[in-house]
């Protein structure tokens, strides 16, 4: 899709859509449509019954005495109730409903419809986002494609007052809507193409956009006494990798970054505690932390965030072998504190213990953000519309809550005590792996916040329910969602650009 704004006259060919409210009363665009059809479009709307309640759509076609193909209007409902992420949904709907016909030129008008204290032009550039993030398609590898049946739209026009305001707004989410696709795309790969070296490989494309990468292999992360992301493993022929991505965008480029840490086993079979067959398919995206990572890191680099921020992510592949790591092995973490593995399909957070360890020491962090497909408990507990987040800060917990509800990606705390943390407590080192069923997800989150040093301000997400869905949304087909760039974005934007 081509987008362009503009401000000359409504356009009367190609697909029209114009918005209506609550109250039916024509739009004034919807007033000269209906001017130009000698009322047709006033009498479409009594013969519908259509009042212009957010979602509902009329659609006329060919309407006499205009050369457009159709003509669309879209309710919106109470205007005042309105949010940028209601417009955005509306976009994506609209793709959906259009893109089949495979229209070479759609118009859109928002008729001035200001929303939550944004101007309609900013709006308008939200509908647009919304319609980008609708068209991402995984048919990388599909042979057939059917380029005639594969749902397209040719160009959108834009009416808007200030095109700069517009485009402004457009560029940024468009920058982020990259971001989120290439969260899509890598958490939709097969875990044969996708693994730990060909990740790493998808990391340095990012150097195109001025991020500094540093990829680390095996022999270096030995070097420095990895030895719990190694263990991981142990049972795969492919070798272990971390990920290092700098974007230095604040004023004072030594300024402490802010830390994105992403778990990145791109399959999971549990190891030695090997999972049940039955949807082990689905394990090629227990990768997701470190795809929204990648995936956030494309996004700020290419808005020029300005923020200092370093993403960071173990990249690993969890397999049984003789050489596997067996439960009641110890291993030896970077911080040094040892850690009796009870349950080698716990493994994540042992990825994430090494590389947390490390960013502090490197990096020295003002914040610290982790994110996993990290616990099925996560799913039980939340299901598949929020993601569950552990803080020992109450104001970036509150940061990141604010940064969800402005984009529709939720998030709701939990709690981290010590009761939970005694439960981790090992005869035999300094910690076990898995605290038992009770309180799974949480006693995971104990489990890395005892990898946190000096009270930084730390938030772990568990993302195990908002990766991937079963169902579509308005902004996203079935399948990876991209849960994750769009908030952690919104989060620097929020508190941490200068």
């Amino acid at each position: 899709m081509d987008f362009t704004f503009s401000s000359s006259a409504l356009p009367t060919s190609g697909t029209l859509v114009a918005t209506a409210k609550a109250d039916a009363v024509l739009s004034k665009s919807a007033q000269v449509f209906d001017k130009l059809t000698n009322g047709a479009v006033a009498k479409a709307v009594e013969a519908e019954g259509f009042t212009g309640k957010k979602g509902e759509v009329l659609e006329i076609l060919a309407p006499a005495g205009m050369d457009a193909h159709r003509l669309v209007l879209v309710g919106v409902g109470k205007v005042e109730e309105l949010l940028l992420t209601d417009i955005e949904n509306m976009g994506g709907a609209l793709y959906k409903r259009l893109s089949p016909k495979h229209p070479e030129a759609v118009a859109v008008t928002l008729d001035g419809l200001a929303v939550a204290g944004q101007s309609a032009d900013v709006a308008t550039a939200h509908l647009a986002a919304g319609m980008i993030l609708r068209s991402y398609r995984f048919d990388t590898y599909k042979t057939k494609k059917d380029d005639d049946r594969k749902p397209s739209i040719g160009s959108v026009a834009l009416h808007v007052s200030d095109i700069k305001e517009a485009e402004a707004a457009f560029l940024r989410l468009q920058a982020v809507a990259e971001g989120v696709f290439l969260t899509r795309q890598l958490v939709s790969e097969p875990p044969n193409k996708l693994y730990p070296e060909t990740f790493a490989d998808e990391a340095r494309k990012l150097e195109e956009l001025g991020v500094k990468v540093t990829v680390l292999g095996e022999k270096k992360l030995k070097e420095l006494g990895m030895g719990a992301l190694l263990a991981v493993g142990m049972g795969s022929e492919r070798e272990s990798k971390v990920a290092i991505m700098e974007w230095q965008g604040a004023k004072d480029r030594k300024e402490a970054p802010v830390a994105l840490v992403g778990k990145g086993v791109t399959f999971d079979t549990g190891g030695i505690s090997l999972k049940p067959a039955a949807g082990m398919e689905d394990m090629k995206f227990d990768m997701g932390g470190a795809g929204v990572v990648f995936g956030a890191m494309k996004a700020l680099a290419g808005r020029k965030a300005k923020a200092n921020v370093v993403g960071i992510c173990g990249l690993v592949e969890n397999m049984p072998a003789g050489n596997a790591q067996r439960p009641s092995d110890i291993v030896t973490s970077y911080s040094g504190k040892t850690v009796e593995v009870l349950n080698t399909d716990a493994e994540g957070r042992l990825v994430l213990a090494d590389i947390l360890s490390y960013v502090q020491e490197k990096h020295k962090p003002r914040a610290i953000v982790d994110l996993a497909t990290l616990t099925g408990a996560m799913i039980i507990a939340l299901g598949h519309d929020y993601a569950g987040i552990f803080s020992n800060s109450d104001e970036l917990s509150e940061g990141l809550t604010q940064a969800g509800k402005t984009v529709d990606e939720k998030v709701w705390r939990l709690p981290l005590d010590d009761c939970y943390d005694s439960l981790l407590n090992s005869e035999a080192a300094d910690m076990k792996n898995i605290g038992g069923r009770p309180a799974g997800s949480i006693t995971a989150a104990q489990f890395l916040q005892r990898f946190i040093e000096n009270d930084t301000p730390w938030v772990h997400i568990d993302i195990a329910g908002t990766a991937w869905a079963g169902k579509e949304s308005a902004t996203a087909a079935k399948g990876a969602t991209g849960y994750g760039v769009r908030l952690l974005d919104q989060l620097v934007a929020d508190r941490y650009e200068s």
